[in-house]
């Protein structure tokens, strides 16, 4: 609460300084007459979304089919990825809509349908492969609002720069220096540990440890969206962000605990747009964590499991309401040519409480890149390839190893290797927002086990930007 309030009083104090040049400034944009083209990557859409408009309204289609083929294992368990061969669709289609109330406040309404229980209802992998599948199959696909906030954008400079209009953020230009306030419901990865190239599983890879830190554990339902408020100050070169949001209940549950005494998360990180090679364009993103909530611990569960208290160690009957876990992580990204980029991921959590929110993994290791389809006379078309190594700690691995379940993990038993995954796509564009992809994906050791596997699992995409 400490935090909260001192965060509130930051914002007052910004607020009453610069109010008067903020209604100056925001108001000082240049309307255009030319319509955007894009919502996502560079890729054309179905329908223009012309500058001057006050109000966004576009929307996605992404369909997505995976499956494998029977692969080895010498035993499985509840949370296993199922050995014998499977196949799935997942579908999610959302609507996006947003209204300027002010010239320097929008107003953001997103609703969401998310279908298909994914390959093994979404169980068995640490880096599972297909990041539009809902970690809790049951919930079904009835519509739901995914995000509702308000964004304001508090000036200090005169200066203003072009800005991409999406259906996040609808501005056509930006002042170079601004404080921006998001207060409502959102995903914390709208904002943090954001990556150009590996990011966006509706164009590019699937899996959720590459498009996505598999460390960090941020809050989030098992829908991904959290209440949060976030206060992030930009610049020239640099921008610094923090976020008090709320966490689950219980892990990977769909109800949020309101109570910020007992269960909050707060996230800061500083974004540097710099490369590491001279004349090219690149950023480093620096990240931490630290979750509050009722969770359980690996190390308790299994002192009660060899003490003979309980006949399989259990987390969910060692949780605590206060426990913290904490994180952190570097995302990197490079331009390498005008048509090759880069991207690297490293995160680290401490491993001893619960994973709770995302996955389960406690480090994590990525890296990539992407190939612009121009060099072949396809502006639209992308070739991207990314690998990925996830790690447990000591307490979490001897836990599964007994014979412990966690959210989305448990063999019954554990012969321990970190989990590898070889992830390559190549995405087409058809016509306009249309698009089709192809993706591969060879996983080694999967859900941390070298009893079983390796398995390859091969995806078609189907994505609509209209």
């Amino acid at each position: 609460m400490r935090v909260v309030s001192t965060l509130s009083s930051a914002v007052v104090i910004w607020a009453s300084l610069f109010v008067a040049e903020a209604r100056a400034q925001c108001s000082a944009k240049t309307p255009s007459t030319q319509a955007v083209p894009s919502v996502s990557g560079g890729a054309v859409t179905l329908f223009d979304h012309p500058n001057i408009d006050r109000y966004w309204v576009s929307g996605q289609l992404n369909i997505i089919g995976q499956g494998h083929p029977t692969f080895h294992a010498t035993y499985s368990g509840p949370n296993s990825l199922r050995s014998e061969a499977e196949r799935d669709v997942s579908d999610v289609l959302t609507l996006y809509t947003g209204f300027e109330a002010t010239p320097c406040t929008e107003v953001i309404v997103d609703a969401e349908s998310a279908g298909g229980r994914g390959i093994s209802d979404a169980l068995g992998l640490a880096g599972y492969t297909n990041l539009d599948v809902v970690r809790n199959p049951d919930i079904g696909a009835t519509p739901y609002v995914a995000r509702m906030f308000v964004r304001h954008i508090i000036p200090i400079s005169h200066e203003m720069a072009g800005s991409d209009r999406g259906p996040l953020e609808f501005w056509g230009s930006l002042p170079v220096r601004r404080i921006e306030i998001v207060a409502g419901k959102f995903s914390l990865v709208d904002f943090f540990d954001n990556n150009p190239v590996g990011g966006d599983d509706h164009l590019q890879f699937m899996n959720w440890t590459v498009d996505n830190n598999g460390a960090y554990d941020y809050a989030a339902n098992t829908r991904g969206y959290t209440d949060a408020v976030m206060v992030e100050y930009d610049d020239r070169h640099w921008a610094a962000r923090f976020a008090e949001a709320l966490m689950p209940k219980v892990a990977n549950g769909i109800h949020l605990d309101a109570d910020l005494a007992r269960a909050r998360s707060e996230n800061i990180e500083f974004e540097l747009d710099r490369g590491l090679l001279p004349k090219r364009n690149g950023a480093i993103r620096l990240l931490t964590f630290v979750n509050h909530a009722d969770m359980g611990n690996y190390r308790q569960a299994i002192y009660e499991f060899r003490a003979g208290l309980v006949s399989t160690p259990d987390v969910t009957l060692t949780r605590q309401q206060g426990r913290i876990k904490y994180g952190f992580g570097v995302n990197l990204e490079q331009d390498l040519s005008p048509d090759l980029r880069a991207y690297a991921r490293w995160g680290w959590n401490e491993g001893r409480n619960e994973s709770f929110a995302y996955t389960e993994a406690d480090r994590s290791i990525a890296f990539g890149g992407d190939l612009d389809g121009r060099l072949w006379l396809r502006p639209h078309d992308r070739l991207g390839l990314a690998s990925v190594t996830n790690f447990l700690s000591g307490d979490h691995r001897e836990y599964l190893a007994l014979g412990g379940l966690g959210f989305i993990l448990g063999d019954g038993k554990l012969n321990y290797l970190p989990e590898r995954i070889i992830e390559g796509y190549y995405t087409f564009h058809l016509w306009r927002g249309t698009f089709a992809s192809l993706d591969v994906q060879r996983i080694w050791n999967p859900g941390y086990n070298r009893d079983r596997g390796p398995v390859i699992v091969p995806a078609t995409r189907i994505h609509v930007d209209f």
